[in-house]
């Protein structure tokens, strides 16, 4: 097995300081597990939701300040400073969690000792937030904690209530709707429970199987080397709650697979940076942002994965169509046979994979288990499966179970930062009314219309979400975005699905692309190169927030007959599309017909009930399409027959 993240970092560090952050990992997982399967009440240990995530701050500031350096990079011995601060967030979060019930009810009066040890903690997490996540989404933390001291300074409509810089320090640490409100919470079951789950699948060689079992599926195809990167991609994305884990993971297998096929280097790294992109909105784990979702919506989390599936389905049609046209055109063939392993095989090394999905889905959705307890419960399934049965051979051991839980431990460090951090921001809004503010200011600067606010909106979107993990992005876009759109009318998962995708397309959008990033540095293409291309293969992720908003029939609000309708139309609109994009259909195109695909496509993509008299574009689009296609299948059938006269 090839070195894990902490294996390689404990080779930079000494063995007693390895041994110590293993350590911390570990019982940050254990504490978040135990909390998840209700292990604290079983053993008479009853506590409030707030003292156990404070609990998991206390453990993972430590964790923060040994794993990364005031420069955001992991390993190296960490300065006295480092750990000065580990050990004062630690010292703050223990005495804030034996002090809760007495201090969290104290906010006017502001005690010392709950004022000192609270903005303590908010000082190094803010700092854990900026070396784990980066500089953006801690810029934008900071700058809601100054606008809550300053805000009633402002004139207009973003002017806020004044609150003493005591309260207001005092509420953000103390108030369980701040920084230990639902964002914290659901980070630290929720989150943490799927990370554990992918890191499992992983160790027990479940990527390596998706992509075996998509190379069986698709390989036989012409581009059969992208299809793979596409399905598998897919499939393993959806777990892994990190669109640039799932890079790392399956591209090091599918880039190469696409850059020997004759793929362009940077197309091959913007393929699979799309494919890993997409997994966060495929259900129906969509990288734990389903679980979110329903949440924040107070919905059941079946509805959020059905309103999500169509949206997820034509992301992927559109990308395997463009990636079987760019084949096409480049005159790529399918897999060498000799490369694709026997499928029966396969399945008889891999079967057992299916059965943890099975257990989520039952647990999930006939059990009513929480989300938490399902991924615990999945998790627990491969390990007995992998255990017992082993995929090619190789038996999950003891010791890799427990390096898949230390690892997870050290990966999860980023979304508890966040969830803490993002509490803060919450709390600012809330208390100061900037909430109401910032949804005003949405409203006006779309100037009263709808089209414009969205468009302001999802620039917004992809601009927050930069640098972020799946879950980060979700939560601060819900806090700070679908608000504004809920306030015009627009339905509630209608919205949230809208902050969720353009959120998600900041990692293929330049300038800061980081699954594209990512893909480049194991193609080898220029970064940039490969963000541009990554934008032109996710085009439809650009516009389908927009029509689903417009139509919610393919977020499965309507008539059946509708819903249908809209997805088929969808569907072919998309193909058009994409031989538009492409420019080649069995033939290279001129602009011209480029032109009229993009155009007959476009047509199609316009839900029947979008506006009034929309239904003319779908009949237009329909009509156009045909003659082109029409006009395609008939210049391929007198060139066949050119071909076999000579």
């Amino acid at each position: 097995m090839s070195d894990t993240e902490l294996e390689k970092q404990e080779k930079s560090v000494p063995a007693a300081l390895g041994g110590l952050i293993a350590t911390l990992a570990v019982v940050l997982m254990v504490g978040a597990i135990a909390w998840s399967t209700d292990l604290f009440r079983v053993f008479g240990l009853v506590l409030y939701t707030q003292q156990f995530l404070i609990g998991m701050l206390a453990v993972s500031i430590p964790l923060v300040f040994l794993v990364y350096r005031v420069s955001g990079r992991r390993g190296g011995v960490p300065p006295w400073y480092d750990i000065l601060a580990g050990v004062l967030g630690f010292g703050a979060s223990v005495y804030m969690a034996a002090r809760y019930p007495v201090l969290a009810e104290m906010v006017m009066e502001t005690p010392a000792d709950g004022l000192i040890v609270g903005t303590i903690i908010l000082l190094v997490v803010v700092e854990g937030t900026r070396r784990t996540v980066g500089h953006v989404f801690t810029g934008v933390v900071v700058f809601f904690a100054l606008l809550g001291l300053v805000g009633h300074l402002i004139p207009g409509d973003l002017q806020a209530r004044y609150i003493p810089p005591a309260i207001l320090f005092y509420t953000f640490a103390w108030d369980p709707t701040a920084m230990l409100g639902l964002p914290m919470e659901i980070v630290s079951t929720v989150v943490v429970s799927f990370v554990l789950f992918g890191h499992i699948l992983l160790v027990s060689g479940g990527s390596e199987f998706f992509t075996e079992l998509s190379m069986i599926l698709v390989g036989r195809f012409r581009g059969g080397q992208a299809k793979i990167a596409v399905t598998a991609s897919g499939m393993f994305g959806s777990i892994s709650g990190s669109a640039v884990s799932n890079v790392a993971t399956t591209g090091v297998i599918t880039i190469p697979l696409m850059r020997n096929a004759g793929y362009d280097v940077h197309k091959a790294g913007a393929i699979e940076a799309v494919a890993s992109t997409g997994g966060q909105l495929m259900p129906p784990i969509m990288g734990a942002a389903a679980f979110l979702m329903a949440e924040f919506l107070e919905v059941e989390y079946k509805e959020v994965v059905l309103a999500a599936l169509i949206p997820a389905i034509l992301y992927y049609v559109a990308l395997f169509i463009l990636a079987d046209l760019e084949a096409a055109k480049s005159g790529i063939k399918a897999v060498d046979r000799a490369q694709i392993p026997r499928p029966i095989k396969v399945l008889r090394e891999g079967w057992f994979f299916s059965l943890p999905f099975v257990a989520l889905i039952y647990a999930l959705f006939w059990l009513n288990m929480s989300p938490e307890k399902a991924a615990l419960l999945s998790a627990v399934v491969i390990v007995i499966c992998s255990a017992i049965f082993g995929y090619k051979g190789k038996r999950l051991k003891p010791m890799e179970v427990y390096a898949a839980v230390r690892d997870t431990g050290i990966a999860v460090l980023d979304i508890i930062m966040i969830g803490a951090a993002a509490g803060v921001v919450i709390g600012a809004l809330g208390i100061t009314g900037l909430a109401y503010a910032l949804t005003q200011m949405l409203i006006s600067l779309g100037g009263g219309n709808m089209l414009l606010l969205l468009l302001v909106s999802a620039v917004v979107c992809i601009i927050l979400g930069m640098g972020m993990p799946t879950a980060g992005v979700y939560i601060l876009l819900s806090t700070l975005v679908a608000s504004s759109l809920v306030e015009v009318g627009i339905l509630p998962m209608a919205a949230h699905l809208f902050i969720l995708y353009f959120g998600m397309m900041s990692m293929i959008t330049p300038p800061v692309a980081i699954a594209a990033f990512a893909a480049a540095s194991l193609s080898g293409a220029d970064a940039m190169k490969t963000g541009l291309a990554a934008m032109k293969f996710g085009w439809l992720a650009y516009l389908i927030p927009f029509l689903f908003v417009f139509s919610p029939e393919l977020i499965m609000q309507g008539a059946p007959a509708a819903i249908v309708l809209a997805a088929i139309t969808a569907a072919v609109g998309v193909w058009l599309v994409s031989v538009a994009i492409i420019g080649y259909f069995s033939r290279p195109l001129n602009v011209l017909f480029r032109l009229l695909f993009a155009l007959a496509g476009l047509g199609l993509l316009v839900p029947a009930s979008a506006f009034d008299g929309a239904h003319v574009t779908d009949i237009a689009g329909l009509i156009l399409g045909i003659v082109l296609v029409g006009r395609e299948f008939l210049f391929a059938r007198q060139a066949r027959a050119v071909t076999s006269r000579s």
